[in-house]
């Protein structure tokens, strides 16, 4: 029986025509929004934990400022001192500080402005923020020499012409700040625009073209195999509230493991997720209630066929279960056409950023997804037809019978 009622529920929706369609259209533009939403969002966090992990889960963050809103701010500073304060600690591998500024950068008198990263020569900085990160030097010298001055080294992005017009390889000139250098390496592709645009120097020029001191953005850490990254923090976060001469609470710097990072980048991310899709609910809402207009028209045009449907034996809630379904299959027909508009527009998105060399933002599209929001279109169209039915439900079957 059941059956029955869904064939004839679409056989009345292809009846009606343009009527119907407009009907659905709330309901399909409101799961449409929620489906490349939700596709997205999702991909965007499979993405950015994709980098995370390709980081590395044994990675600590020290930075300045007391916390991560205002980290880089105010007077709060570190210095190379606490990043040998850091590298005594037990349980740490490896530490080294980077600073970054925003510089101008001119290539075959072509002038933009990109971010620019001092870092130190030695090994284990090399080790730490490019091998231990995924991050390779592709062509050219493997890292700074003791000697280097002004040498650069240049972001995928540089170095396969998707900065300036022309590619900038291993030996070309660059103009940092109106200062000349000799490109020495160019680095793998790491995902987004703003990283495959960085610059790389020695750490001491760029002190000296930036007029800055002993100042790092942030200090990165690796710790030892068999050690917890949670408790080395702490480790770090003791002697660095010590050596500054701070009580517990009142830290000019932020300590944070790789897993804080990733657990706070996944809050962001869903909040502003379902903020969107609360939005996009709305339109769900406007589809219900042209479902539910739709309905209470229907029962006043089949007042008759109700009558006689209750003059051959049908009961209450056969007259209801029919409308019901009727108006379930209404969001369910809609939420199929959304799903199709939303797997399609969030294809579209994911193939726009890949054209603009943006790897982080993909559609991550899952039968569950599909389903559930299937199943919310048709339970938003079973309630938007709850009460019209139960108004065909109470119909007389004699007055109906009578009803032209």
């Amino acid at each position: 029986m059941i059956g029955d009622y869904f064939k004839l529920a679409l056989v009345n929706i292809k009846h009606k025509g343009v009527r119907s369609l407009l009907t659905m259209t709330g309901i399909f533009i409101g799961i449409a929004a929620v489906v490349s939403l939700i596709s997205l969002g999702d991909g965007m966090q499979n993405a950015i934990n994709e980098q995370f992990e390709l980081l590395g889960t044994n990675l600590v963050y020290v930075m300045p400022g007391g916390s991560m809103m205002s980290m880089g701010g105010g007077s709060a500073k570190l210095s190379q001192q606490d990043v040998d304060l850091i590298r005594k600690i037990r349980g740490v591998e490896l530490a080294a500080g980077m600073t970054s500024k925003i510089a101008k950068v001119k290539y075959d008198g072509q002038v933009k402005y990109t971010q620019v990263s001092g870092l130190d020569k030695d090994k284990m900085t090399h080790d730490l923020l490019f091998e231990g990160t995924g991050i390779k030097i592709e062509n050219g010298q493997k890292w700074f020499k003791p000697t280097d001055t002004y040498k650069a080294v240049v972001g995928y992005g540089i170095g396969n012409g998707d900065f300036f017009k022309k590619p900038v390889g291993v030996g070309d000139k660059i103009y940092i700040n109106d200062r000349k250098f000799d490109v020495a390496a160019t680095v793998s592709k790491i995902g987004n625009p703003q990283d495959d645009s960085s610059i790389y120097i020695p750490l001491d020029v760029a002190k000296d073209i930036f007029g800055i001191g002993d100042d790092f953005i942030v200090v990165m850490a690796r710790v030892n195999a068999g050690y917890e990254p949670s408790e080395v923090a702490d480790d770090i976060k003791k002697t660095l509230r010590k050596d500054h001469g701070l009580d517990e609470g009142d830290e000019d710097f932020t300590v944070m493991t790789m897993d804080q990072i990733m657990d706070s980048a996944g809050i962001v991310l869903d909040a502003t997720k379902w903020f969107l899709v609360a939005i996009a609910g709305i339109s769900l809402f406007v589809g219900g209630v042209g479902i539910m207009n739709t309905m209470y028209t229907a029962v006043l045009e089949r007042t008759r066929e109700i009558g006689v449907m209750k003059a051959v034996g049908a009961k209450n809630e056969d007259i209801t279960l029919l409308f019901m379904i009727e108006s379930g299959t209404f969001g369910l027909v809609g939420g199929a056409i959304g799903c199709l508009i939303g797997a399609g527009l969030s294809k579209a998105v994911e193939l726009a950023a890949v054209a603009s060399g943006i790897d982080l933002l993909e559609a991550h599209i899952t039968p569950a997804l599909i389903i559930g929001a299937l199943s919310f279109s048709f339970l938003v169209g079973c309630f938007s037809g709850f009460f019209p039915a139960k108004q065909a439900e109470k119909l007389n079957p004699v007055d109906s019978l009578r009803y032209e």
